[in-house]
């Protein structure tokens, strides 16, 4: 069997692809950050960072960096026409009060009912770091996750029952992969799509647990 693993920007532009016309968004540090680049100009879509930007766009080009217009990852970024700042305190009541339709978070860990760990390993020497990701989790209309399947060790990410510290329960909708998209629900994970070459077998075979198919990714 041959298949191809998505590249970080193709993973963002499959995640972009599924964000509705007219919703407002958190991208969270890390690769959902690169989705900013593959909103398609045509659609109204309102990108919120947690260090008080509502409005973002895309990177800027080589050279045309502002580094006092940056991300909470510290990365330059842009402000499309309409775009604002506002005070760490407002972004977060924008966060906490229910006004984002989706957040898109990277994570440690995802199980296969939507529990979320993405601040900690637990493991002695690690930094915990949890920035928002609790407050974006709880508050978000829906939460979606972008990460690798599998740890460096080959291990999946996606799991029966988190080890790793909680960040929220049952919050996961989706979680966008370089192998596949799938659905969380209270029945266990599904297939949205996977890469070409790649088989619901294999692709069950790899994360450990049962896999059912969707027939489409509703948006």
């Amino acid at each position: 069997m041959t298949y191809t693993r998505r590249t970080k920007d193709e993973l963002a532009a499959r995640v972009a692809q599924d964000i509705p016309d007219g919703a407002t968004v958190n991208l969270g540090i890390g690769q959902p950050t690169l989705v900013a680049n593959h909103i398609p100009s045509s659609l109204e879509i309102l990108l919120h960072s947690e260090n008080g930007i509502l409005g973002m766009g895309p990177a800027p080009a080589a050279g045309l960096e502002d580094y006092d217009l940056i991300n909470a990852g510290k990365q330059p970024v842009t402000l499309l026409p309409g775009g604002s700042y506002c005070h760490h305190a407002d972004s977060f009541a924008m966060m906490r009060g229910g006004h984002l339709d989706i957040c898109v978070l990277g994570a440690f860990q995802v199980s296969a009912t939507g529990d979320l760990a993405n601040w900690h390993t637990g493991e002695a020497d690690a930094i915990p770091a949890v920035g928002g990701a609790m407050d974006l989790a709880s508050g978000a209309k829906q939460t979606w996750v972008m990460m690798d399947l599998l740890t460096k060790q080959g291990q999946s990410k996606l799991v029966s029952r988190c080890s790793y510290p909680l960040t929220g329960i049952g919050c996961v909708k989706r979680v966008y992969t370089d192998l596949a998209t799938l659905a969380c629900s209270p029945a266990g994970l599904s297939v949205i799509d996977m890469v070409p070459g790649l088989s619901l077998e294999a692709l069950s075979k790899l994360i450990g647990l049962p896999l059912a198919l969707q027939a489409s990714s509703p948006k």
